[in-house]
Protein backbone atom coordinates (compact mmCIF):
# COMPACT_ATOMS: atom_id res chain seq x y z
CA UNK A 1 0.00 0.00 0.00
CA UNK A 2 1.40 3.09 -0.75
CA UNK A 3 1.58 5.95 2.13
CA UNK A 4 1.35 9.42 1.68
CA UNK A 5 4.79 11.75 2.25
CA UNK A 6 4.10 14.79 4.46
CA UNK A 7 7.28 16.30 2.98
CA UNK A 8 6.39 16.17 -0.14
CA UNK A 9 4.21 18.63 -2.08
CA UNK A 10 1.70 17.70 -4.90
CA UNK A 11 3.39 19.77 -7.77
CA UNK A 12 6.47 17.78 -6.62
CA UNK A 13 4.90 14.21 -6.55
CA UNK A 14 3.97 14.88 -10.06
CA UNK A 15 6.94 16.59 -11.38
CA UNK A 16 8.78 12.56 -10.45
CA UNK A 17 5.82 11.03 -11.74
CA UNK A 18 6.49 12.85 -15.27
CA UNK A 19 9.58 11.87 -15.47
CA UNK A 20 9.09 7.67 -14.97
CA UNK A 21 9.35 5.67 -18.26
CA UNK A 22 6.43 3.88 -17.69
CA UNK A 23 2.31 5.30 -18.21
CA UNK A 24 0.91 6.62 -14.90
CA UNK A 25 -2.03 7.74 -14.35
CA UNK A 26 -4.22 8.99 -10.84
CA UNK A 27 -7.81 9.07 -10.65
CA UNK A 28 -9.90 10.34 -7.76
CA UNK A 29 -11.59 8.39 -5.04
CA UNK A 30 -14.73 8.28 -7.03
CA UNK A 31 -12.61 7.28 -10.58
CA UNK A 32 -12.67 10.37 -12.12
CA UNK A 33 -9.65 11.00 -14.20
CA UNK A 34 -6.96 13.45 -11.83
CA UNK A 35 -3.70 13.44 -14.22
CA UNK A 36 -1.91 11.34 -16.68
CA UNK A 37 1.89 11.48 -16.73
CA UNK A 38 3.79 12.81 -19.97
CA UNK A 39 5.03 9.55 -21.02
CA UNK A 40 1.13 8.45 -21.21
CA UNK A 41 0.34 11.47 -23.07
CA UNK A 42 3.19 10.61 -25.38
CA UNK A 43 2.71 6.86 -25.85
CA UNK A 44 -1.33 7.63 -26.84
CA UNK A 45 -0.80 11.01 -28.62
CA UNK A 46 -3.21 12.32 -26.47
CA UNK A 47 -2.86 15.91 -25.12
CA UNK A 48 -3.62 16.89 -21.76
CA UNK A 49 -7.17 19.04 -22.84
CA UNK A 50 -8.51 15.85 -24.75
CA UNK A 51 -7.50 13.41 -21.54
CA UNK A 52 -9.38 16.17 -19.62
CA UNK A 53 -12.49 16.09 -21.60
CA UNK A 54 -13.00 12.64 -22.58
CA UNK A 55 -10.68 10.76 -19.88
CA UNK A 56 -8.17 7.59 -20.62
CA UNK A 57 -11.35 5.31 -21.86
CA UNK A 58 -11.43 6.11 -25.59
CA UNK A 59 -7.51 4.45 -26.00
CA UNK A 60 -8.21 0.97 -24.61
CA UNK A 61 -9.06 -1.32 -27.20
CA UNK A 62 -13.11 -1.50 -27.58
CA UNK A 63 -13.26 -5.25 -27.54
CA UNK A 64 -11.02 -4.88 -23.78
CA UNK A 65 -12.91 -1.76 -22.37
CA UNK A 66 -15.89 -3.47 -20.67
CA UNK A 67 -13.83 -6.34 -19.48
CA UNK A 68 -11.10 -3.42 -17.99
CA UNK A 69 -14.15 -0.94 -17.46
CA UNK A 70 -15.66 -3.97 -15.04
CA UNK A 71 -12.70 -4.70 -13.16
CA UNK A 72 -11.89 -1.11 -12.36
CA UNK A 73 -15.19 -0.73 -10.62
CA UNK A 74 -14.85 -3.86 -8.88
CA UNK A 75 -11.18 -2.65 -7.19
CA UNK A 76 -13.68 0.59 -6.35
CA UNK A 77 -16.15 -1.43 -4.44
CA UNK A 78 -13.59 -3.22 -2.70
CA UNK A 79 -10.47 -0.92 -2.09
CA UNK A 80 -8.20 -3.65 -2.89
CA UNK A 81 -5.51 -3.36 -5.16
CA UNK A 82 -5.59 -5.17 -8.66
CA UNK A 83 -4.06 -5.52 -12.16
CA UNK A 84 -5.77 -6.21 -15.46
CA UNK A 85 -4.57 -6.39 -19.17
CA UNK A 86 -5.66 -5.00 -22.10
CA UNK A 87 -5.39 -3.33 -24.96
CA UNK A 88 -4.25 0.54 -25.68
CA UNK A 89 -3.82 2.62 -28.53
CA UNK A 90 -0.84 4.10 -29.48
CA UNK A 91 0.27 7.41 -31.07
CA UNK A 92 0.07 5.68 -34.76
CA UNK A 93 -3.15 4.08 -34.06
CA UNK A 94 -1.55 0.39 -32.89
CA UNK A 95 -3.17 -1.44 -30.25
CA UNK A 96 -0.44 -2.77 -27.72
CA UNK A 97 -1.33 -5.16 -24.67
CA UNK A 98 -0.39 -3.80 -21.34
CA UNK A 99 -0.78 -5.03 -17.93
CA UNK A 100 -2.68 -2.45 -15.93
CA UNK A 101 -1.95 -2.26 -12.03
CA UNK A 102 -4.18 -0.52 -9.80
CA UNK A 103 -2.49 0.31 -6.21
CA UNK A 104 -5.20 3.03 -3.52
CA UNK A 105 -3.56 5.65 -1.80
CA UNK A 106 -4.63 6.11 1.88
CA UNK A 107 -4.38 9.19 4.32
CA UNK A 108 -3.66 8.69 7.85
CA UNK A 109 -6.81 7.39 8.50
CA UNK A 110 -6.77 5.10 6.30
CA UNK A 111 -9.14 6.75 3.86
CA UNK A 112 -8.94 6.35 0.50
CA UNK A 113 -7.75 9.61 -1.30
CA UNK A 114 -6.62 8.49 -4.76
CA UNK A 115 -6.10 5.99 -7.22
CA UNK A 116 -2.46 5.33 -9.26
CA UNK A 117 -2.26 3.31 -11.81
CA UNK A 118 0.88 1.91 -13.96
CA UNK A 119 0.63 0.03 -17.46
CA UNK A 120 3.49 -1.86 -18.47
CA UNK A 121 4.00 -2.90 -22.19
CA UNK A 122 4.09 -6.79 -22.51
CA UNK A 123 2.72 -7.02 -25.94
CA UNK A 124 6.62 -9.11 -26.85
CA UNK A 125 5.56 -11.12 -23.96
CA UNK A 126 1.81 -11.48 -25.30
CA UNK A 127 3.03 -12.61 -28.57
CA UNK A 128 5.25 -14.99 -27.43
CA UNK A 129 2.38 -16.51 -25.29
CA UNK A 130 0.56 -16.67 -28.78
CA UNK A 131 3.10 -18.13 -30.43
CA UNK A 132 3.69 -20.48 -28.06
CA UNK A 133 -0.21 -21.28 -28.17
CA UNK A 134 -0.37 -21.56 -31.46
CA UNK A 135 2.50 -24.33 -31.82
CA UNK A 136 0.54 -26.23 -29.13
CA UNK A 137 -2.19 -26.29 -30.95
CA UNK A 138 -0.28 -27.54 -33.96
CA UNK A 139 1.41 -29.90 -32.02
CA UNK A 140 -2.03 -31.27 -30.53
CA UNK A 141 -3.59 -31.46 -34.14
CA UNK A 142 -0.53 -33.68 -34.68
CA UNK A 143 -1.15 -35.62 -31.39
CA UNK A 144 -4.61 -35.96 -32.74
CA UNK A 145 -3.75 -37.63 -36.17
CA UNK A 146 -2.13 -40.32 -34.50
CA UNK A 147 -3.37 -43.03 -33.95
CA UNK A 148 -1.63 -44.44 -30.78
CA UNK A 149 -3.11 -42.86 -27.62
CA UNK A 150 -0.79 -40.25 -25.94
CA UNK A 151 -1.33 -38.79 -22.20
CA UNK A 152 0.91 -35.73 -21.62
CA UNK A 153 1.42 -35.43 -17.44
CA UNK A 154 2.79 -32.71 -14.77
CA UNK A 155 5.82 -33.81 -13.05
CA UNK A 156 3.50 -35.49 -10.20
CA UNK A 157 1.62 -37.79 -12.88
CA UNK A 158 -1.23 -35.20 -13.18
CA UNK A 159 -2.94 -35.49 -16.77
CA UNK A 160 -2.50 -32.17 -18.73
CA UNK A 161 -3.62 -33.67 -22.04
CA UNK A 162 -4.49 -36.53 -23.93
CA UNK A 163 -5.14 -37.14 -27.58
CA UNK A 164 -8.06 -37.95 -29.95
CA UNK A 165 -6.80 -41.48 -29.83
CA UNK A 166 -7.19 -41.54 -25.75
CA UNK A 167 -10.52 -40.16 -25.95
CA UNK A 168 -11.50 -42.60 -28.52
CA UNK A 169 -10.10 -45.27 -26.71
CA UNK A 170 -11.52 -44.38 -23.34
CA UNK A 171 -15.14 -42.99 -24.06
CA UNK A 172 -14.04 -39.75 -22.21
CA UNK A 173 -14.11 -36.25 -23.32
CA UNK A 174 -11.17 -34.00 -23.06
CA UNK A 175 -12.51 -32.69 -19.58
CA UNK A 176 -12.87 -36.06 -18.09
CA UNK A 177 -9.18 -36.65 -18.80
CA UNK A 178 -8.52 -33.56 -16.15
CA UNK A 179 -10.70 -34.90 -13.43
CA UNK A 180 -9.36 -36.19 -10.14
CA UNK A 181 -11.07 -39.32 -10.70
CA UNK A 182 -9.81 -40.24 -13.97
CA UNK A 183 -7.05 -42.87 -13.49
CA UNK A 184 -9.80 -44.75 -10.86
CA UNK A 185 -12.41 -45.22 -13.94
CA UNK A 186 -9.44 -45.79 -16.65
CA UNK A 187 -7.57 -48.54 -14.81
CA UNK A 188 -8.35 -51.71 -13.43
CA UNK A 189 -9.11 -51.62 -9.77
CA UNK A 190 -7.49 -55.03 -9.10
CA UNK A 191 -4.31 -53.41 -10.66
CA UNK A 192 -4.58 -49.59 -9.66
CA UNK A 193 -1.93 -49.37 -6.74
CA UNK A 194 0.78 -51.25 -8.25
CA UNK A 195 0.32 -49.46 -11.05
CA UNK A 196 0.45 -45.93 -9.03
CA UNK A 197 3.22 -47.34 -7.19
CA UNK A 198 5.41 -47.93 -10.59
CA UNK A 199 4.53 -44.57 -12.09
CA UNK A 200 5.56 -42.78 -8.68
CA UNK A 201 8.84 -44.87 -8.72
CA UNK A 202 9.42 -44.30 -12.61
CA UNK A 203 8.86 -40.65 -12.33
CA UNK A 204 11.02 -40.25 -9.27
CA UNK A 205 13.91 -41.21 -11.92
CA UNK A 206 13.42 -38.86 -14.51
CA UNK A 207 14.26 -41.50 -17.12
CA UNK A 208 12.39 -43.37 -19.33
CA UNK A 209 10.14 -45.84 -18.39
CA UNK A 210 7.25 -48.52 -19.06
CA UNK A 211 4.85 -50.61 -17.13
CA UNK A 212 2.14 -52.89 -18.20
CA UNK A 213 -1.66 -52.30 -16.95
CA UNK A 214 -5.09 -53.10 -17.97
CA UNK A 215 -7.12 -50.42 -19.31
CA UNK A 216 -11.20 -49.52 -19.38
CA UNK A 217 -12.07 -49.04 -23.38
CA UNK A 218 -15.25 -47.57 -23.91
CA UNK A 219 -17.31 -50.20 -24.42
CA UNK A 220 -16.34 -51.57 -20.65
CA UNK A 221 -13.88 -54.66 -21.71
CA UNK A 222 -10.26 -54.41 -19.67
CA UNK A 223 -7.58 -54.93 -21.81
CA UNK A 224 -4.00 -55.22 -21.12
CA UNK A 225 -2.13 -51.84 -22.72
CA UNK A 226 1.61 -51.02 -22.70
CA UNK A 227 2.30 -47.76 -21.66
CA UNK A 228 5.99 -45.78 -22.22
CA UNK A 229 6.71 -42.84 -20.39
CA UNK A 230 9.08 -39.97 -21.75
CA UNK A 231 10.81 -37.25 -19.81
CA UNK A 232 10.25 -33.59 -21.78
CA UNK A 233 12.70 -31.18 -20.04
CA UNK A 234 13.58 -27.29 -20.51
CA UNK A 235 16.98 -25.20 -21.22
CA UNK A 236 17.99 -26.30 -17.44
CA UNK A 237 17.24 -30.15 -18.20
CA UNK A 238 14.59 -30.14 -15.54
CA UNK A 239 11.70 -32.15 -16.12
CA UNK A 240 8.61 -30.02 -16.90
CA UNK A 241 6.38 -33.11 -17.95
CA UNK A 242 6.02 -36.37 -19.17
CA UNK A 243 4.87 -37.87 -22.35
CA UNK A 244 2.78 -41.41 -22.15
CA UNK A 245 2.35 -43.20 -25.20
CA UNK A 246 0.01 -46.54 -25.05
CA UNK A 247 -0.22 -48.98 -26.84
CA UNK A 248 -3.08 -52.32 -26.85
CA UNK A 249 -1.35 -55.47 -26.24
CA UNK A 250 -4.10 -57.57 -25.05
CA UNK A 251 -4.29 -60.05 -28.01
CA UNK A 252 -0.62 -60.38 -27.18
CA UNK A 253 -0.64 -61.31 -24.10
CA UNK A 254 -3.52 -63.62 -23.94
CA UNK A 255 -1.80 -65.39 -26.71
CA UNK A 256 1.14 -65.86 -24.51
CA UNK A 257 -1.30 -66.92 -21.76
CA UNK A 258 -2.62 -69.10 -24.06
CA UNK A 259 1.00 -70.73 -25.26
CA UNK A 260 1.67 -70.84 -21.67
CA UNK A 261 -1.49 -73.05 -21.14
CA UNK A 262 -0.81 -75.00 -23.77
CA UNK A 263 2.99 -75.81 -23.41
CA UNK A 264 1.94 -76.61 -19.83
CA UNK A 265 -0.83 -79.27 -21.03
CA UNK A 266 1.62 -80.40 -23.55
CA UNK A 267 4.26 -81.33 -21.06
CA UNK A 268 1.44 -83.24 -18.52
CA UNK A 269 0.43 -85.26 -22.07
CA UNK A 270 4.15 -86.19 -22.89
CA UNK A 271 4.69 -87.12 -19.08
CA UNK A 272 1.48 -88.74 -19.17
CA UNK A 273 2.68 -92.57 -20.12
CA UNK A 274 -0.05 -93.41 -22.97
CA UNK A 275 -1.37 -96.86 -23.67
CA UNK A 276 -0.23 -97.35 -27.05
CA UNK A 277 0.67 -94.95 -29.73
CA UNK A 278 -1.62 -96.45 -32.73
CA UNK A 279 -4.46 -98.80 -33.03
CA UNK A 280 -3.67 -101.94 -33.29
CA UNK A 281 -6.14 -104.69 -34.39
CA UNK A 282 -7.78 -106.35 -37.22
CA UNK A 283 -10.91 -107.84 -35.34
CA UNK A 284 -14.20 -107.05 -36.39
CA UNK A 285 -15.21 -105.70 -33.02
CA UNK A 286 -12.71 -103.20 -33.40
CA UNK A 287 -13.14 -102.64 -36.81
CA UNK A 288 -16.52 -102.16 -36.12
CA UNK A 289 -15.62 -99.05 -33.44
CA UNK A 290 -13.11 -97.35 -36.50
CA UNK A 291 -16.36 -97.67 -38.64
CA UNK A 292 -18.10 -95.27 -36.09
CA UNK A 293 -14.87 -92.88 -35.63
CA UNK A 294 -14.71 -92.26 -39.42
CA UNK A 295 -18.16 -91.54 -39.44
CA UNK A 296 -18.14 -89.27 -36.47
CA UNK A 297 -15.20 -87.72 -36.49
CA UNK A 298 -16.53 -85.25 -39.36
CA UNK A 299 -18.72 -83.94 -37.00
CA UNK A 300 -18.82 -81.57 -34.40
CA UNK A 301 -21.56 -83.88 -31.93
CA UNK A 302 -20.64 -84.81 -28.48
CA UNK A 303 -19.43 -88.42 -28.24
CA UNK A 304 -19.69 -90.32 -25.22
CA UNK A 305 -16.91 -93.58 -25.47
CA UNK A 306 -17.54 -96.46 -22.73
CA UNK A 307 -15.74 -99.03 -22.15
CA UNK A 308 -14.20 -101.03 -19.44
CA UNK A 309 -10.84 -99.65 -17.95
CA UNK A 310 -7.94 -99.59 -20.02
CA UNK A 311 -9.86 -100.41 -23.27
CA UNK A 312 -8.16 -97.55 -25.21
CA UNK A 313 -10.63 -94.99 -25.01
CA UNK A 314 -8.67 -91.85 -24.54
CA UNK A 315 -7.13 -93.84 -27.70
CA UNK A 316 -10.16 -93.42 -29.64
CA UNK A 317 -10.71 -89.79 -28.94
CA UNK A 318 -7.61 -89.05 -30.21
CA UNK A 319 -8.78 -91.05 -33.31
CA UNK A 320 -11.53 -89.06 -33.47
CA UNK A 321 -9.73 -85.76 -33.04
CA UNK A 322 -7.07 -86.78 -35.60
CA UNK A 323 -9.48 -87.06 -38.58
CA UNK A 324 -11.86 -84.20 -37.31
CA UNK A 325 -11.11 -80.49 -38.95
CA UNK A 326 -10.29 -80.03 -35.43
CA UNK A 327 -7.26 -82.04 -36.09
CA UNK A 328 -4.42 -78.79 -36.37
CA UNK A 329 -5.31 -77.56 -33.24
CA UNK A 330 -5.12 -78.44 -29.55
CA UNK A 331 -5.97 -81.92 -27.68
CA UNK A 332 -6.86 -81.65 -24.50
CA UNK A 333 -7.33 -84.57 -22.06
CA UNK A 334 -8.53 -84.35 -18.54
CA UNK A 335 -9.17 -86.56 -16.53
CA UNK A 336 -12.33 -86.08 -14.24
CA UNK A 337 -11.43 -88.74 -11.42
CA UNK A 338 -7.64 -87.54 -10.62
CA UNK A 339 -8.89 -83.95 -9.83
CA UNK A 340 -9.85 -83.04 -6.40
CA UNK A 341 -13.78 -82.14 -6.53
CA UNK A 342 -12.49 -78.50 -4.75
CA UNK A 343 -10.40 -77.74 -7.79
CA UNK A 344 -11.82 -79.21 -11.37
CA UNK A 345 -14.18 -75.95 -11.51
CA UNK A 346 -10.98 -73.98 -11.56
CA UNK A 347 -9.20 -76.86 -13.58
CA UNK A 348 -11.96 -76.52 -16.32
CA UNK A 349 -13.34 -73.11 -16.36
CA UNK A 350 -9.45 -71.13 -15.18
CA UNK A 351 -9.81 -68.42 -12.29
CA UNK A 352 -9.72 -64.37 -12.49
CA UNK A 353 -6.20 -62.55 -10.36
CA UNK A 354 -7.59 -63.11 -6.70
CA UNK A 355 -10.79 -65.47 -6.92
CA UNK A 356 -9.02 -67.35 -4.14
CA UNK A 357 -6.00 -67.85 -2.15
CA UNK A 358 -2.98 -68.05 -4.16
CA UNK A 359 -4.19 -67.05 -7.41
CA UNK A 360 -1.86 -64.20 -8.29
CA UNK A 361 -2.64 -64.27 -11.62
CA UNK A 362 -5.59 -64.57 -14.10
CA UNK A 363 -5.11 -68.57 -15.59
CA UNK A 364 -7.02 -69.98 -18.32
CA UNK A 365 -8.62 -73.45 -17.86
CA UNK A 366 -8.50 -76.34 -20.26
CA UNK A 367 -11.83 -75.29 -21.94
CA UNK A 368 -10.20 -71.73 -23.43
CA UNK A 369 -6.90 -73.50 -24.19
CA UNK A 370 -8.81 -76.10 -26.13
CA UNK A 371 -10.40 -73.29 -28.41
CA UNK A 372 -10.63 -74.45 -31.99
CA UNK A 373 -9.44 -78.59 -30.85
CA UNK A 374 -11.43 -80.79 -28.77
CA UNK A 375 -11.70 -81.19 -25.12
CA UNK A 376 -11.55 -85.18 -23.93
CA UNK A 377 -13.28 -85.39 -20.54
CA UNK A 378 -12.26 -88.95 -19.72
CA UNK A 379 -14.28 -90.59 -16.48
CA UNK A 380 -16.78 -87.61 -16.96
CA UNK A 381 -18.89 -89.89 -14.24
CA UNK A 382 -17.07 -89.06 -11.12
CA UNK A 383 -17.79 -85.42 -11.96
CA UNK A 384 -19.48 -83.48 -9.09
CA UNK A 385 -22.93 -82.69 -9.50
CA UNK A 386 -22.40 -79.07 -9.29
CA UNK A 387 -19.74 -79.13 -11.81
CA UNK A 388 -22.24 -81.20 -13.63
CA UNK A 389 -24.13 -78.23 -14.17
CA UNK A 390 -22.02 -76.36 -15.01
CA UNK A 391 -20.68 -78.55 -17.65
CA UNK A 392 -24.23 -78.33 -19.12
CA UNK A 393 -24.76 -74.97 -19.15
CA UNK A 394 -21.22 -74.86 -21.19
CA UNK A 395 -22.72 -77.53 -23.75
CA UNK A 396 -25.94 -75.75 -24.24
CA UNK A 397 -24.89 -72.50 -24.58
CA UNK A 398 -21.12 -72.51 -25.68
CA UNK A 399 -20.00 -69.82 -22.95
CA UNK A 400 -17.57 -70.51 -19.65
CA UNK A 401 -17.58 -68.10 -17.03
CA UNK A 402 -13.93 -68.03 -14.61
CA UNK A 403 -13.68 -68.82 -10.98
CA UNK A 404 -14.64 -65.78 -9.29
CA UNK A 405 -14.88 -63.64 -12.76
CA UNK A 406 -18.53 -62.27 -14.01
CA UNK A 407 -18.41 -61.98 -18.05
CA UNK A 408 -19.11 -65.07 -20.11
CA UNK A 409 -16.61 -66.13 -22.71
CA UNK A 410 -17.54 -67.66 -25.58
CA UNK A 411 -15.46 -71.08 -26.63
CA UNK A 412 -15.54 -72.66 -29.58
CA UNK A 413 -14.66 -76.67 -28.46
CA UNK A 414 -15.79 -80.21 -29.80
CA UNK A 415 -16.55 -82.12 -26.48
CA UNK A 416 -15.64 -85.64 -26.01
CA UNK A 417 -16.51 -87.65 -22.89
CA UNK A 418 -15.20 -91.27 -21.52
CA UNK A 419 -16.23 -93.49 -18.67
CA UNK A 420 -15.86 -97.07 -17.46
CA UNK A 421 -18.99 -96.38 -15.04
CA UNK A 422 -22.55 -97.40 -16.10
CA UNK A 423 -23.98 -93.86 -16.09
CA UNK A 424 -27.46 -95.20 -15.61
CA UNK A 425 -27.13 -96.77 -12.40
CA UNK A 426 -25.84 -93.52 -11.71
CA UNK A 427 -28.46 -91.11 -12.59
CA UNK A 428 -30.65 -93.41 -10.74
CA UNK A 429 -28.91 -93.48 -7.57
CA UNK A 430 -28.99 -89.65 -8.39
CA UNK A 431 -25.09 -89.09 -8.48
CA UNK A 432 -25.39 -88.16 -12.30
CA UNK A 433 -27.73 -85.57 -14.14
CA UNK A 434 -29.90 -87.19 -16.51
CA UNK A 435 -29.88 -83.89 -18.94
CA UNK A 436 -26.50 -83.84 -18.75
CA UNK A 437 -26.37 -87.69 -20.06
CA UNK A 438 -28.54 -86.88 -22.67
CA UNK A 439 -25.96 -83.96 -23.80
CA UNK A 440 -22.90 -86.04 -23.94
CA UNK A 441 -25.02 -89.26 -25.54
CA UNK A 442 -25.22 -88.23 -28.67
CA UNK A 443 -22.83 -90.67 -30.17
CA UNK A 444 -22.13 -93.25 -27.78
CA UNK A 445 -19.37 -95.58 -28.97
CA UNK A 446 -18.61 -98.88 -26.70
CA UNK A 447 -15.07 -99.73 -27.05
CA UNK A 448 -15.17 -103.76 -26.44
CA UNK A 449 -12.71 -105.10 -23.97
CA UNK A 450 -9.79 -107.14 -24.69
CA UNK A 451 -12.09 -110.61 -24.33
CA UNK A 452 -13.90 -109.41 -26.87
CA UNK A 453 -11.06 -108.84 -29.54
CA UNK A 454 -9.24 -111.90 -28.39
CA UNK A 455 -8.29 -112.41 -32.90
CA UNK A 456 -6.24 -109.35 -31.84
CA UNK A 457 -3.95 -110.49 -29.29
CA UNK A 458 -0.94 -111.57 -31.62
CA UNK A 459 -1.05 -108.38 -33.17
CA UNK A 460 -0.80 -106.38 -29.76
CA UNK A 461 1.67 -109.05 -28.18
CA UNK A 462 4.09 -108.43 -31.07
CA UNK A 463 3.50 -104.70 -31.32
CA UNK A 464 4.33 -104.44 -27.57
CA UNK A 465 7.42 -106.80 -27.38
CA UNK A 466 8.57 -104.68 -30.68
CA UNK A 467 8.09 -101.41 -28.94
CA UNK A 468 9.52 -101.96 -25.24
CA UNK A 469 11.90 -104.21 -26.92
CA UNK A 470 13.58 -101.31 -28.99
CA UNK A 471 13.39 -98.85 -25.68
CA UNK A 472 15.50 -101.57 -23.77
CA UNK A 473 18.08 -102.04 -26.98
CA UNK A 474 16.48 -105.76 -27.05
CA UNK A 475 15.66 -107.91 -30.11
CA UNK A 476 13.54 -110.77 -29.63
CA UNK A 477 12.61 -113.84 -32.33
CA UNK A 478 9.24 -114.68 -30.93
CA UNK A 479 6.96 -115.37 -28.02
CA UNK A 480 6.96 -118.88 -26.23
CA UNK A 481 3.68 -120.72 -27.25
CA UNK A 482 3.13 -121.66 -23.82
CA UNK A 483 2.41 -117.63 -22.98
CA UNK A 484 0.68 -117.41 -26.22
CA UNK A 485 -2.15 -120.06 -24.56
CA UNK A 486 -1.80 -118.56 -21.22
CA UNK A 487 -2.87 -115.16 -22.94
CA UNK A 488 -5.53 -116.68 -25.06
CA UNK A 489 -6.76 -118.03 -22.04
CA UNK A 490 -6.51 -115.30 -19.58
CA UNK A 491 -9.82 -113.12 -18.83
CA UNK A 492 -7.60 -110.05 -18.82
CA UNK A 493 -9.57 -107.73 -16.54
CA UNK A 494 -7.26 -104.41 -17.05
CA UNK A 495 -7.74 -104.97 -20.87
CA UNK A 496 -4.96 -103.63 -23.21
CA UNK A 497 -3.64 -101.74 -20.39
CA UNK A 498 -2.95 -104.94 -18.33
CA UNK A 499 -0.98 -106.89 -21.37
CA UNK A 500 1.07 -103.59 -21.69
CA UNK A 501 2.66 -103.76 -17.90
CA UNK A 502 2.84 -107.66 -18.36
CA UNK A 503 4.73 -107.10 -21.76
CA UNK A 504 7.22 -104.82 -20.77
CA UNK A 505 7.78 -106.74 -17.48
CA UNK A 506 8.38 -109.94 -19.66
CA UNK A 507 10.50 -107.90 -22.42
CA UNK A 508 12.84 -106.53 -19.06
CA UNK A 509 13.17 -109.72 -17.74
CA UNK A 510 13.43 -112.39 -20.46
CA UNK A 511 16.87 -113.48 -21.38
CA UNK A 512 17.95 -114.40 -24.46
CA UNK A 513 15.53 -113.95 -27.72
CA UNK A 514 12.56 -115.69 -26.63
CA UNK A 515 10.02 -113.72 -24.75
CA UNK A 516 8.15 -115.32 -21.47
CA UNK A 517 5.96 -114.58 -19.32
CA UNK A 518 5.79 -115.86 -16.04
CA UNK A 519 1.80 -116.87 -14.75
CA UNK A 520 1.91 -115.51 -11.78
CA UNK A 521 2.19 -111.97 -13.12
CA UNK A 522 -1.31 -112.39 -14.21
CA UNK A 523 -3.81 -111.99 -11.87
CA UNK A 524 -5.99 -115.29 -10.97
CA UNK A 525 -8.95 -116.53 -8.97
CA UNK A 526 -9.05 -118.48 -6.23
CA UNK A 527 -7.80 -121.76 -7.16
CA UNK A 528 -10.62 -124.43 -7.48
CA UNK A 529 -8.49 -127.21 -9.35
CA UNK A 530 -10.22 -129.35 -6.48
CA UNK A 531 -13.40 -130.88 -9.01
CA UNK A 532 -15.22 -131.56 -6.16
CA UNK A 533 -19.28 -132.05 -6.51
CA UNK A 534 -19.93 -128.27 -5.26
CA UNK A 535 -17.30 -126.64 -6.72
CA UNK A 536 -18.70 -127.91 -9.91
CA UNK A 537 -21.91 -127.17 -8.29
CA UNK A 538 -21.07 -123.63 -7.83
CA UNK A 539 -19.80 -123.01 -11.61
CA UNK A 540 -22.88 -124.56 -12.92
CA UNK A 541 -24.74 -122.19 -11.16
CA UNK A 542 -22.85 -118.69 -11.92
CA UNK A 543 -22.72 -120.49 -15.76
CA UNK A 544 -26.20 -120.12 -15.79
CA UNK A 545 -26.79 -116.90 -13.43
CA UNK A 546 -24.39 -115.48 -15.98
CA UNK A 547 -26.67 -116.90 -18.71
CA UNK A 548 -30.00 -115.28 -17.02
CA UNK A 549 -28.28 -111.72 -16.67
CA UNK A 550 -26.84 -111.69 -20.74
CA UNK A 551 -30.24 -112.90 -22.06
CA UNK A 552 -31.77 -110.21 -19.39
CA UNK A 553 -29.55 -107.36 -20.95
CA UNK A 554 -30.15 -108.23 -24.48
CA UNK A 555 -33.93 -108.45 -23.69
CA UNK A 556 -33.69 -104.64 -22.38
CA UNK A 557 -30.89 -103.36 -25.06
CA UNK A 558 -28.29 -102.91 -22.02
CA UNK A 559 -30.38 -100.80 -19.74
CA UNK A 560 -29.58 -102.08 -16.21
CA UNK A 561 -32.01 -99.52 -14.31
CA UNK A 562 -35.60 -98.40 -15.07
CA UNK A 563 -38.63 -100.16 -15.48
CA UNK A 564 -37.78 -101.72 -18.73
CA UNK A 565 -34.46 -102.22 -17.47
CA UNK A 566 -32.64 -105.72 -16.55
CA UNK A 567 -32.95 -105.74 -12.71
CA UNK A 568 -36.62 -104.91 -13.14
CA UNK A 569 -36.95 -108.26 -15.48
CA UNK A 570 -35.07 -110.36 -12.90
CA UNK A 571 -36.36 -108.81 -10.09
CA UNK A 572 -33.39 -107.79 -8.38
CA UNK A 573 -32.33 -104.59 -7.07
CA UNK A 574 -30.33 -102.29 -9.50
CA UNK A 575 -27.29 -102.30 -7.44
CA UNK A 576 -26.68 -106.15 -6.90
CA UNK A 577 -27.20 -106.82 -10.49
CA UNK A 578 -24.63 -104.32 -11.53
CA UNK A 579 -22.52 -105.66 -8.54
CA UNK A 580 -22.68 -109.24 -10.45
CA UNK A 581 -22.23 -107.90 -13.85
CA UNK A 582 -18.92 -106.99 -12.42
CA UNK A 583 -18.32 -109.91 -10.65
CA UNK A 584 -19.11 -112.32 -13.53
CA UNK A 585 -16.79 -110.28 -15.88
CA UNK A 586 -20.28 -109.09 -18.65
CA UNK A 587 -19.98 -106.36 -20.85
CA UNK A 588 -23.33 -104.84 -20.38
CA UNK A 589 -22.36 -102.31 -23.65
CA UNK A 590 -21.76 -105.11 -26.19
CA UNK A 591 -26.26 -105.86 -25.38
CA UNK A 592 -26.60 -101.66 -25.90
CA UNK A 593 -24.57 -102.09 -29.47
CA UNK A 594 -26.05 -104.77 -30.48
CA UNK A 595 -28.44 -104.18 -33.59
CA UNK A 596 -29.01 -100.11 -32.39
CA UNK A 597 -25.67 -99.11 -33.25
CA UNK A 598 -26.70 -95.80 -35.05
CA UNK A 599 -23.41 -95.89 -37.21
CA UNK A 600 -23.30 -100.24 -38.17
Amino acid sequence: MLSVDSQMSEDNLRQVIDTLPTLVWCTRPDGSTEFLNKRWHDYTGCSPEESRVHGWQPTVHPEDLPRVVAKGQELLASGQPGEVEGRIRRHDGVFRWFLLRVEPLRDETGKIVRWYGVQTDIDDLKQIEEKLREEDRELRRITDAIPQTIVVVDTSGVPIYANQAMLDYAGLSAEDILTSGFRERFSHPDGLEKLKEQRAAGLSRGLPFELEHRARRKDGEYRWCLVRFNPFRDEMGRVVRWYATGTDIDDRVKAEERTRNENQVLREQIDRDSMFEDIVGSSEALRKVLRQVAKVASSDSTVLILGETGTGKELIARAIHKRSKRASRAFIGVNCAAIPPSLIASELFGYEKGAFTGATQRRLGRFESASGGTLFLDEVGDLPLDIQIALLRVLQEREIQRVGGNTAISVDVRVLAATHRDLDVLVADGKFREDLLYRLNVVPIVVPSLRERADDLPLLVEYFITRFGKNAGKTFRAIDDKTLNLFRAYGWPGNVRELQNVIERAVILSEGDICAVDETWLKRPSSHTAASPAFALSGVLHKREKEMIEAALAASNGRVSGPTGAATKLGIPTKTLDSKIGRLGINKYQFRASGTEPFA
